[in-house]
């Protein structure tokens, strides 16, 4: 294996341990570690600044990439919570489900999940200069998705639902006062946010759309065509203050 290319057994190694072996190996110059017997070893990845590619084979715990500005993780299995917490740059592809809270305080960066999403993902997902945020995610969501979201794009594509099943929970976009999140199907009355409204895409939320689905596709071989077969609502807030007159008058 190349100096590039470094591969870690993670089997018993405790999160620690198992932190300073990746940062050490990117001191040392790798570009690429992949991760072997991964099991519940929490913040792979945080506060790293490098363009890194980390590859893991197993299921990482809490807090992978957070405060993360740079890398790209593949994750090749489920992932636990908080993924992408306070994250800044980079990318998160995640190959199975995640758990709840990703994507907390986001401020720029990818989370691409191919399966179903916990409670409150995306929440107070914000923007900080020209970095604008996206999560999407493949199957359904957990209910207070994207609360008190300010920036950014929220996309979940309920790919394998059936017609009985809710494609998201309820207090969607509650205190929601920015960004944009974007739903493939349906969504009923009672499960929005007072906070949010329901619009027909127009052609500038096409043209944003279209480019973040290709890569996501591309990051897990799906068809574009087939993800594009069923119109989308978005769901956008219709107030700036959404407690505005609880706290002032």
């Amino acid at each position: 294996m190349s100096k590039q290319k470094v591969k870690i057994k993670a089997d018993a190694v405790y999160y620690r341990q198992l932190n300073e072996q990746i940062r050490k190996s990117i001191a040392d110059g790798a570009t690429e570690i992949e991760l072997t017997g991964v099991n519940g070893q929490r913040y792979i990845g945080d506060g790293l600044h490098d363009r890194v590619k980390i590859i893991m084979d197993g299921v990482p715990g809490n807090d992978v990439a957070a405060f993360m500005n740079g890398p790209t993780i593949v994750i090749k299995n489920n992932s636990q919570d908080g993924t992408g917490n306070t994250m800044n740059d980079g990318k998160v592809v995640i190959h199975g489900h995640a758990g709840d809270v990703l994507g907390y305080g986001m401020r720029g960066g990818k989370l691409h999940i191919l399966g179903d999403v916990g409670y409150r993902v995306g929440i107070h997902m914000k923007s900080y200069k020209d970095k604008v945020p996206t999560i999407i995610a493949g199957g359904k969501a957990g209910d207070f998705f994207g609360e008190y979201m300010a920036c950014g794009n929220l996309i979940l594509l309920g790919l394998n639902n059936t017609a009985d099943e809710p494609l998201i929970g309820n207090y969607t976009g509650t205190g929601m006062h920015g960004g944009v999140i974007y739903i493939r199907g349906e969504v009923e009355a009672h499960q929005l946010g007072a906070e949010v409204g329901v619009k027909e895409l127009d052609a500038e939320d096409h043209k944003r759309l279209k480019p973040l689905l290709e890569e996501y596709c591309a990051d897990f071989g799906l068809e574009l065509d087939k993800v594009m077969d069923k119109p989308f609502i978005k769901l956008i807030p219709i107030s700036h203050r959404p407690y505005g007159r609880l706290y002032a008058y």
